[in-house]
């Protein structure tokens, strides 16, 4: 068009140059939390040298704030967000909650019918020993291991009482319920040295079996058998517990567990090469 007054407007459509995109749109995209973490390390943390560098941190954040921060509006009432030990982590004696990996998991610590529940009658302390169950339940489900000090937590509690509610719904369930101390074997809680001490002695249970009744990995049934290994080797040799504990770098504590447990339970040398055929066979 030839007509001098009329001016020409780009429709939004039209090609641009890549020079205007950049300029104009570049920075709106860095507008981002993204883009807030590196500004942030550039500013605070210029040693951390190099884009590359930089960027391969803030995706590693970005990624834990995913996991740990998910969208809550999927959340159902009476559910939160918990941060647990994760199930497979590998625990050793010394070895600090900063230096453990860690889950995200979503608990449910007001169940849908524990309002109706309670109005029909139901007693507090057996809506307080479900929710104990199931809270070890949910996170063990979604690859964590909870604590009784969490569950106190939790429940607004003590571990005392906490311990209490695991016994009688393991008594009443005859079950254990999966928690850290069970899992990683840790505590001064016999209550699954000694199941598992049952099912592979008293009830000829195999491994893949004791594994599902107990929630433990195969690797720590396996572990539990060696150790029962060579503690039940020295005490049939008619070496002390003092001396067992060094032979097989046991503590002196959990030797003499597994002597009593061998006891209770009248472990014979016959019933001990029963089980590790059966342990051999599993593998």
């Amino acid at each position: 068009m030839n007509d001098p007054l009329f001016v020409h407007r780009r429709l939004p459509n039209e090609q641009v140059s890549k020079e205007y995109l950049q300029s104009t749109y570049g920075p709106q995209a860095q507008k981002t939390f993204v883009g807030a973490l590196e500004a942030f390390f550039s500013t605070e943390f210029p040693q951390l040298a190099g884009d590359r560098a930089r960027r391969a941190v803030v995706q590693g954040i970005t990624e834990m704030v995913h996991r740990f921060y998910p969208a809550t509006t999927h959340l159902r009432q009476g559910q939160t967000t918990w941060v647990s030990v994760a199930k497979d982590e590998v625990s050793s004696y010394g070895k600090s909650i900063p230096k453990t990996r860690m889950v995200p998991v979503i608990l449910t610590i007001l169940a849908e019918d524990e309002a109706s529940q309670r109005r029909d009658g139901k007693r507090l302390r057996d809506l307080k020993r479900e929710a104990v169950a199931r809270l070890c339940i949910e996170t063990d489900a979604q690859g964590g291991c909870i604590t009784g000090a969490e569950l106190a937590l939790l429940l607004k509690t003590t571990p005392t009482t906490i311990s209490k509610y695991i016994a009688q719904w393991q008594e009443e369930h005859g079950k254990l319920l999966p928690r850290r101390g069970s899992i990683h074997d840790m505590g001064p809680t016999l209550t699954h040295k000694k199941e598992i001490c049952r099912l592979l002695f008293l009830e000829r249970k195999t491994v893949s079996e004791t594994v599902r009744l107990t929630k433990h990995s195969t690797h720590a049934i396996d572990r539990y058998i060696t150790n029962f290994r060579q503690v039940f080797t020295c005490k049939t040799k008619g070496l002390t517990v003092q001396e067992t504990a060094r032979a097989t770098k046991l503590s002196v504590r959990l030797v003499g567990e597994y002597h009593r447990l061998f006891d209770e339970y009248a472990v014979t040398s016959k019933k001990f090469d029963t089980l590790l055929k059966e342990s051999e066979k599993s593998r």
